[in-house]
Formats: C-alpha cells, sequence, structure tokens
C-alpha cells in the first residue's frame, strides 16, 4: 500500500491539505490507513485523530430514521407536519418586495423522504444566495446557532419539485425523537454508535477525545492555511443531525463496514438485509443532481462530485449511477463534511475509505486532487 502513504505525504507536503487521516477497509476489516502531517500546532496527525464531521453526521441522522422504518414505526411518505405539527408554519420563499421577503404556502407537503433526500425545499444559506437575504432580513439564526428556531428556515422550491442541498436531515432528526420519544443524542448512542462500537464518535468532546481534536484551517488569498475556529454548537437546544457529531476514521469506518455487511457487524445488526437494500436504493427517480454553487467562496468552492455523471439519493447518501472506470462503481455511495472528510462506499467492490483534513475552503480544487488521486490509487492497490 505504499501507494497510498505517497498519496497522503506528498499531498500534505505541498500544502493540498494541511493534514490527512486516511483509512481503507471492506467488509471483514481495516485493510489499509495512514496519516501525515500536524492535526495541529505540534501535535502529528494520528489514527485516532478527533474530527468535527459535520455533514458526514447526516448518514448517521437517516439510519436513525431507517431504524425505526425498519421496524415499522415510520412510514417514508408521511407528511412531516403529521408528526410535528409545528412544522407546518414552514412556507416558500418565493422573492422579494425590495428587500421584505415573499412567502407563500407550499404546493405540496414534504414528507419525511423529502427531508432525508434534500428534496424538500431547504438550502444552505452557502448555495442560494436568496436564503442569505432572507436571514439578514428577518435576524433568522443559522442553523449552526443550535437554536430550535434555526429549524425554521423557509423552502427554496417546493417539496419533491428538485434536489438542493439544506437542513433536512436537521428536521429528520427531530422526527426521530417525535416518533421514538427519545433525543436524539440518546437514540444514536443506544441504537447506532454503542452498538457498532464507534466509541469516539459523541454529539461532545469528552474528556478522553479533547486531547486528539485537531485544529481547523482555512486557506488565504496568498494560498496559505491559517487558522480558523469552527465548530458544531456546545450544548445547544437541539442536536442537529445535518451536522453534530465529532468522530474519527476508525469508529466512521466501521460505521460504514456495517453497510458493506448490509445491516451488522461483529454480529451487532443494527438494520435488515431488506431496509439496507431499500436505504441504499435511488430514492429521488429521475429528479437529477447538479453542481452546488458557491455563495460564499471563502468557505466553499463549487462542488459537483464526478462531473457529467449521473448521481442519485439514497436515503441517506448521494449514490453515483454509473461505473467509474479505475474508481468506484454503480451503486456505490459517499458523502462529505464541509470542512473536508470524505468518505465512501462500494458494494460490488467491497471497498470502503475515508479521506478527512479540517479545512476551509469545501470541496476546493486542490483538495479535490487529492481525493481523485487517493480513490484512484486505493482501486490500483
Amino acid at each position: 500500500m505504499s501507494q497510498l502513504n505517497d498519496v497522503i505525504d506528498q499531498s500534505v507536503r505541498a500544502q493540498d491539505a494541511p493534514f490527512l487521516v486516511a483509512m481503507v477497509g471492506d467488509k471483514d476489516g481495516v485493510r489499509w490507513s495512514g496519516s501525515s502531517g500536524d492535526r495541529a500546532p505540534g501535535q502529528k496527525a494520528t489514527q485516532d485523530t478527533v474530527f468535527r464531521i459535520f455533514s458526514m453526521t447526516k448518514a448517521v441522522g437517516s439510519t436513525a430514521a431507517m431504524i425505526l422504518m425498519d421496524r415499522g414505526k415510520l412510514d417514508p411518505n408521511t407528511p412531516v407536519e403529521a408528526i410535528i405539527p409545528e412544522f407546518a408554519k414552514v412556507k416558500v420563499l418565493d422573492g422579494f418586495d425590495g428587500a421584505t421577503p415573499r412567502l407563500r404556502a407550499p404546493r405540496s407537503k414534504a414528507t419525511v423522504r423529502h427531508l432525508a433526500t434534500h428534496t424538500s425545499g431547504f438550502v444552505y444559506e452557502f448555495w442560494n444566495p436568496d436564503i442569505p437575504k432572507y436571514m439578514e432580513a428577518t435576524s433568522h439564526p443559522s442553523i449552526l446557532s443550535g437554536l430550535k428556531a434555526s429549524l425554521f428556515y423557509p423552502l427554496a422550491f417546493d417539496p419533491g419539485e428538485r434536489w438542493d442541498y439544506g437542513i433536512g436531515i436537521d428536521w429528520l432528526g427531530q422526527v426521530v425523537e417525535a416518533v421514538d420519544g427519545r433525543k436524539i443524542d440518546h437514540f444514536c448512542r443506544e441504537e447506532i454508535l454503542d452498538p457498532l462500537k464507534m466509541l469516539d464518535t459523541r454529539f461532545e468532546v469528552e474528556d478522553r477525545m479533547a486531547s486528539r481534536l485537531s485544529s481547523v484551517s482555512i486557506r488565504g488569498e496568498d494560498g496559505k492555511f491559517a487558522d480558523y475556529p469552527l465548530a458544531p454548537p456546545s450544548h445547544p437546544e437541539f442536536y442537529g443531525m445535518g451536522h453534530a457529531l465529532y468522530s474519527t476514521a476508525p469508529d466512521y469506518m466501521r460505521f460504514l463496514r456495517m453497510y458493506l455487511n448490509k445491516g451488522q457487524l461483529d454480529g451487532k445488526r443494527l438494520l435488515s438485509e431488506k431496509g439496507v437494500e431499500t436505504l441504499l436504493s435511488n430514492q429521488i427517480g429521475d429528479i437529477k443532481i447538479g453542481m452546488l454553487k458557491t455563495v460564499v467562496p471563502a468557505l466553499t468552492a463549487d462542488a459537483e462530485f464526478f462531473p457529467g455523471r449521473k448521481k442519485t439519493h439514497s436515503m441517506a447518501f448521494m449514490r453515483i449511477e454509473e461505473d467509474v472506470p479505475e474508481m468506484r462503481s454503480a451503486g456505490s455511495q459517499f458523502w462529505a463534511g464541509v470542512l473536508n472528510t470524505h468518505c465512501w462506499f462500494d458494494p460490488k467492490k467491497n471497498i470502503a475509505a475515508v479521506l478527512m483534513t479540517q479545512s476551509l475552503p469545501f470541496a476546493e480544487p486542490r483538495f479535490m486532487g487529492v481525493y481523485d488521486r487517493f480513490e484512484r490509487a486505493v482501486y490500483a492497490q
């Protein structure tokens, strides 16, 4: 696996990433792991480095919902407002009269499936210029405030109309709470994290994790990295399943390997094989997934994985619908966190991988070049 070590070492030396931790596994175990660079001043990156995984939290939230679906307690076609009545307050942003937002009732009702697949109409303020304009006009808090009021973003389009990326999974976590009765952090710990022995995956940085927590960097106009403190809100009014978790490469690999093993790992079953088959299937039909066009270039570049190739969305991940030569297979599942933590798993070829750092902008071309080289090396090896 020397080629994999070369990729991460050379990438860090070239400052394509401030540091890297990476891991490759299959359904039977970890096949390779490596790290390079300093996760914080004077601290070498190690396999057990703790990351703010931000949107890699989403797949955990979707898995929580799928557990309830598997048990017959939740139907993906149920309107959200039938489970959480206050969701009916959510409106569609239909333009502006000067600086005043114009809102209307949605023409269709958002369902649980819409939340899980990013077809509900919610869009982050980083990807749609009307949303930050609305937030400024109304003093609406960002989802990263941790305030319950932040959930009530307006929709950018009617549910089911298209795919775009936003806070749907934060609402999905609230659905799980309402159906199950446990707070989402308790549900996830009892039903997912502890059964999978993901002991370093938590909603708060516990004492034993603190010394291993990495710092965050942002690339400046001079091309160099500088410190940029950013983290999920601590002890918020609610834990957002779009962003709330801290984790490590070994822990997240156990989560991915559970899916390669069709819902179980080391004798602990989370989902039935049928449940996994349903979760990983295309859940958005013919809706197309295209580029996420940035509104805040300092924080995120334009983002599109495998441009020109057909992607869909499962109940928990983006899904590619065609084989990529020398890379992942059709049916592979993948996603990422805003600080450039990335993952994929390929059920057809029995491969799972994570490639993780803590840097902005998200999906910047230099980092995506590292990702491309890393993935090609994984399949070559």
